[in-house]
Parts: structure tokens; sequence; C-alpha cells
């Protein structure tokens, strides 16, 4: 992927796809600093085997370390459902604090009542270093950046707007694309519609960097960026002069007819845990559950 040359107040945006979940992962850069944080990075896990590996997570510091960067964050957009964050892999060889939206403390205690986590896993955030609500503020060397709560395909899901580029994670794909499902835990299209509106308000210029593709019918490249006009103008879901009822009755039909992502049972327990693995049982191995017939 290219790197976008910038001036001061505007990101240096690297990504770096991972083409078995479909994910973009981003390095954003001060560009009159070293200063960089780190956006929805991935673990690489291979279901039928139960391994994982790092090799998506190495070439995001391999790029950190050749470019002499100093990682401030390692931020996510919400609790994945697709793939597992290699967060704490990031943070061991980097450094940088661990950031998610507030309300991951709604989507912990769904959860881990759903995978009867036990006493052990609590439903703080605290795994987190920093847990972030509307309007907070951060800093990635002399860029600043801020929060939306985006909530509705999950109730923890934020947008990170820093200078002029805004990222988004599953709310909003590619123009002709769409945007997110709601069918999750605690996912409301209605929700999803104001929160939809609340990130097209932001300059028509902001470019939305996305969390996922999936190549829309005749369109044959991944693509991982777009701006507010194309969403406002052209996103076959949310383009001008829908309406929040019609956006509404076609996300919920949409949805019906949607399968569950095929590594959500993994992706969910690893990434509530802020990427960590469940611990392990007394024979010292590390087991992730199948949880029979709850989510149909």
């Amino acid at each position: 992927m290219s790197e976008v040359q910038t001036s001061p107040c505007v990101p240096q945006v690297k990504a770096f796809f991972d083409e078995p979940t479909n994910t973009f992962s981003y390095v954003v850069r001060d560009p009159d600093s070293n200063a960089c944080a780190i956006i929805d990075s991935v673990l690489d896990f291979d279901y039928a085997s139960g391994s994982t590996d790092v090799r998506s997570a190495d070439e995001i510091i391999a790029y950190v370390r050749d470019n002499d960067l100093s990682v401030e964050w390692i931020l996510e957009t919400h609790v994945h459902a697709d793939h597992l964050s290699a967060a704490p892999y990031l943070h061991q060889a980097l450094g940088g604090k661990t950031g998610i939206g507030a309300f991951i403390t709604v989507v912990q205690d769904t959860f881990g009542k759903a995978f009867n986590a036990g006493s052990e896993f609590v439903h703080d955030g605290s795994q987190f270093d920093h847990l972030f609500e509307e309007g907070d503020r951060f800093n990635i060397g002399n860029l600043e950046g801020y929060v939306l709560h985006t909530p509705g395909h999950t109730p923890a899901c934020l947008t990170y707007v820093i200078g002029n580029a805004a990222f988004v994670g599953d709310t909003l794909f590619m123009p002709d694309y769409g945007t997110a499902r709601c069918d999750f835990p605690g996912g409301d299209a209605r929700t999803l519609f104001r929160s939809i509106k609340k990130v097209l308000s932001l300059p028509n210029e902001t470019r939305i960097f996305l969390c996922h593709d999936y190549k829309a019918p005749n369109r044959d490249e991944y693509c991982h960026e777009t701006s507010v006009l194309e969403q406002r103008q052209h996103n076959v879901h949310v383009h001008e002069g829908i309406t929040e009822d019609e956006f509404v009755r076609m996300r919920t039909e949409r949805d019906d007819t949607l399968e569950m992502p095929r590594l959500i049972l993994p992706s969910v327990q690893v990434n509530m845990r802020a990427g960590e693995m469940p611990p392990a049982e007394d024979n010292g191995q590390v087991y992730l559950k199948v949880p029979i017939n709850l989510f149909k």
C-alpha cells in the first residue's frame, strides 16, 4: 500500500491488508515527528488447527522500526468479530498504550456471560490502558485526535478522527458496498444510522479509512479509503435522501440473510480481553470455547 505524503495537521497513513480476514490495519504517523499509532491490528489464526501466527503483526513492526517510529497508541475501533487482535504482541514489541471505547464493558458483560468466562474475567475494561468516551481527545506527537462514539454495529464502536482522517472501523464500507451489519448482540440498525450521520457530518474532504473491504460486484480491487463526500453521494445504503426508516428496513432484511463471521467465536473471546488469550487450564493448555447452539 502506498503512503500519503502530507503537510502538518494531515497524518501520514500506511495501510496493511490481511486478505484471509479482509482486514485493513493502519499505522498513523505525525508528519512532524516520529510519533505514530497503530489501529485495528491482526493476529493470524488458523481455526482448523487452532494455531496462531504473527506474520501480519511483524509486518507492522518492521515498518515501524524501519522508519524509526515511536508508537504512542495501539487502538481498537471495537471488539472485532472477524479477526483476532495482535495488540499484546505489538505492545510488547513496540510499547504504546492500548485503547478502546468505554462501552467495552457492555460487550464484556454480554460475551463474558455467553462464554461463561468466570470470575477471573472482569467486566470493567481494565484489560485496556485507556477507555475512550465521546469527545475525548488524544495526541500522536503534534497531531490531535478526538473520538466519536459510533455504536450500532456493536455498543463499543468508535471512530477516531485524527487530523483530516477518520478511522471508522466496521461502521461504513466503501460506498459501493454499504454499511455494517447490526445483528450482533447489542447491535441496532437505527442506532447505526444515527452514528453514520454523525460521521458524515464531518467536512466533505475528510478521508475515511475502513477496517474491511470485500470487493463489491463489478469491482476487482480491494479498497480502504474513501471520503465523507463520496459516502454522502454514493453509499448504496445511506446516501443522501435515504430515510432512517428506509435504512432500518433494508439493514434488518439484509442482516437476516447473513451467516455469522467465520472467526466470531475465537475473535470475541480474545478481543474482549484486549487481545489476550483466556488463562491456561490446569494442564497448562489454553482453550477457546465453542458454545453449542447459542448463536444462531
